[in-house]
């Protein structure tokens, strides 16, 4: 029996989605030069701003998330090691799930 084909194995789907989006982002370029908004900063007037404001949020967040995941992470094993220990102190009889 052949698997349950999905949408995006087809990659005519695939570059539909992506001419999708890069449109979406060119008419929101184009807006950005029709729509006036009322701006608080001098900086928001530079062309392109709000997306490079985006882009530099979005890495500066992947940046502090990989710092934060060396004292966070834990080991793989680390669930089981602790029922084990459960199982060790109560007599061994049975472990809770």
């Amino acid at each position: 029996m052949a698997e349950k084909k999905h949408m995006f194995d087809d990659p005519k789907n695939v570059r539909r989605v992506l001419y999708v989006l890069y449109c979406c982002c060119a008419l929101l370029f184009i807006l950005d030069f029709v729509i006036q908004r009322h701006l608080v900063h001098p900086w928001e007037r530079l062309v392109g701003f709000y997306a490079v404001y985006g882009f530099v949020g979005c890495v500066v967040l992947v940046l502090i998330a990989k710092w934060m995941r060396t004292f966070l992470m834990r080991d793989e094993d680390y669930y089981d090691r602790e029922e084990l220990n459960v199982a060790t102190t109560d007599g061994g009889d049975h472990v809770e799930h």
